[in-house]
């Protein structure tokens, strides 16, 4: 082996000096046949191995992790210093009641005006439904959540039928939906005689439509993460964290939506249910690994939805775990495609508006693919090979830990995974990367995590000088759908590096982060302007994006797929 190089520790060194070098990503677009053949070749012990280190070396993934010594010690999760309060912002009560807190919420709101929104020639030619639109026509009585829930459950239904098919859902269950819409409506009417209005409705958000993630647990339905078997290996008992506190304030869900499987994509592409169509161009992708939830705000079917952005809200993966955080690093080095950005990427192609909040903000409990499918594989490995009794607190011996078991514990991870004995299949691109996980090192991880406290030390110095970082969204409007991967995949790392390119901070740091809608290039797709906050800053990064939204409202398209069904007359 040769001499290593060794980097200048970060707090020494001259950010003047660096520039700048966009890396290409080596590595083949394949679809069909070959991309079968690809993973067939990869997952082979002897020559698969040597195509995977070749691939690594050629994208200087062996030259960063294992020919550099990096000065910092490991940071094994987001580790923030001090930061000051951000100005004028209203603390709610964590521990009070969903509904009080949305209470609250609501009045730092600006004033909501429905002259401006339902009539007048100053309105724009196009805009969308917001929650506050259906509360006002709510409780004007203008229409009701179940007449709104017929008008989805007959768009969902045909749906399809379409050519080509545009599978939103994958899991969806009309009369679940009717039952909801009519507590809800039944809690209108009430609210209308009612001496007090304490409860009818119960918020804001009582009759707002909603669709869920399918990596996030909704009861009844199941958690498959888009898979074909992941609900048959677990079953969801009750609602995440997250949507129970929807719920208590009236939310309706209408379903599960589609994703990239296991969330290991950046396209939304699935063979297992269908890809999710563009509402703005149906012939290219929505981007992933959210790509349901994004195209279903964007064609107008709900006013919000609940996607995961790998490391904070709507990003509720364990940003310590083994797994995730080598999503990352691969990415940053420029390799592998990961579901970091999955709510930004999605929502930036789409042209709707995606938050990621600051690591550790919201709960992760109820998010199966990595809170608990990948922790509880985490947990019975040590259990199975470790001596609990030598085991010690502290940081050394975590080191040490984590260094003795990742190797094992990823190849266990991937072998069962992959273990068709089981019923456990995958698809094509998914096994794309489990192949290259396998081939990571317990000293690879360290050397990620080194690099991962390295560059938060440069981005804590930018915040000493900047409010707010800002850049576009994504490096590529909505990339076009190749007829031939709809069937068993795709594999494009070029692509995946364009929409990754600016996505990578915000995960693997914490960092909140949000994509608001700006314009459209000379195709008419949707471009996205991406605002990237100190931690805790979800505050700043809400009010600017909130201004960049309404200088641009009057720019807004109507997408191609687009369903009114907040109709009124």
């Amino acid at each position: 082996m040769g001499k290593k190089r060794v980097m200048v520790p970060a707090e020494k060194l001259d950010l003047s000096t660096v520039k700048y070098e966009h890396e290409v990503i080596k590595a083949p677009h394949l679809t069909g046949l070959m991309l079968k053949l690809f993973v067939r070749i990869i997952e082979a012990p002897v020559i698969g191995s040597l195509i995977i280190s070749l691939l690594k070396k050629q994208n200087k993934i062996v030259e960063m992790l294992q020919n550099t010594v990096i000065p910092e010690a490991p940071m094994f999760k987001p580790e923030f210093p001090p930061q000051e309060a951000e100005p004028s912002v209203v603390i709610v009560d964590e521990e009070g009641k969903p509904e009080d807190r949305v209470e609250s919420a609501l009045k730092c709101l600006p004033h909501y005006d429905p002259a401006s929104c339902w009539s007048g020639d100053s309105l724009p030619s196009f805009r969308y439904w917001k929650i506050r639109d259906y509360a006002y026509a709510y409780r004007s009585k203008l229409v009701t959540p179940s007449m709104v829930a017929e008008q989805i459950i007959s768009v969902i239904e045909e749906c399809n039928y379409h050519k080509p098919p545009t599978p939103l859902l994958v899991s969806f269950d009309a009369e679940e939906i009717r039952k909801q819409a009519a507590a809800s409506t039944q809690r209108f009417e009430e609210g209308t005689v009612a001496a007090s209005h304490a409860g009818n409705p119960l918020s804001i958000l009582d009759g707002i439509f909603l669709a869920i993630k399918d990596d996030i647990d909704c009861y009844p339905h199941p958690s498959k993460g888009a898979t074909t078997w992941m609900h048959e290996v677990r079953s969801v008992e009750k609602d995440a964290v997250c949507v129970s506190r929807l719920r208590s304030c009236g939310a309706i869900f209408i379903g599960k939506a589609n994703m990239h499987e296991l969330g290991m994509g950046t396209t939304g592409n699935n063979p297992n249910y269908g890809t999710t169509r563009n509402p703005h161009a149906p012939e290219r992708y929505t981007g992933g690994s959210s790509s349901g939830p994004a195209a279903l705000v964007a064609s107008g079917l709900c006013s919000a939805a609940l996607g995961t952005d790998g490391g904070g809200c709507k990003s509720y993966y364990l940003s310590w775990s083994l797994v995730y955080f080598i999503y990352n690093i691969l990415m940053f080095c420029g390799l592998l495609k990961t579901k970091a950005g999955s709510v930004r990427i999605p929502s930036s192609l789409c042209g709707v508006v995606g938050l990621k909040t600051t690591y550790g903000r919201t709960s992760m409990r109820g998010l199966p693919l990595v809170c608990q499918f990948c922790l509880h594989l985490r947990m019975k490995t040590l259990w199975d090979h470790c001596d609990w009794g030598s085991i010690q607190s502290g940081l050394t011996m975590y080191i040490q830990l984590i260094s003795r078991m990742s190797v094992k514990m990823f190849s266990t991870f991937c072998r069962k995974a992959m273990d068709v004995k089981k019923g456990v299949k995958l698809t094509y691109d998914t096994r794309t990367s489990m192949a290259l996980f396998r081939t990571f090192s317990a000293s690879d991880y360290v050397a990620a995590q080194c690099l991962r406290r390295r560059i938060m030390h440069h981005h804590m110095e930018i915040f000493k000088k900047v409010d707010v970082i800002v850049t576009p969204t994504t490096g590529m409007t909505a990339p076009k759908i190749p007829p031939s991967a709809l069937k068993d995949g795709e594999t494009d790392m070029q692509v995946a590096g364009y929409l990754m390119r600016f996505i990578i901070a915000g995960n693997l740091l914490g960092l909140p982060a949000i994509t608001v809608p700006v314009g459209y290039d000379k195709q008419g797709l949707p471009i996205g302007l991406q605002l990237i906050g100190r931690p805790w800053g979800e505050a700043t990064i809400l009010r600017l994006a909130s201004a960049v939204e309404e200088l641009c409202a009057k720019s807004v398209k109507k997408p191609a797929s687009f369903y009114d069904v907040l109709k009124t007359k």
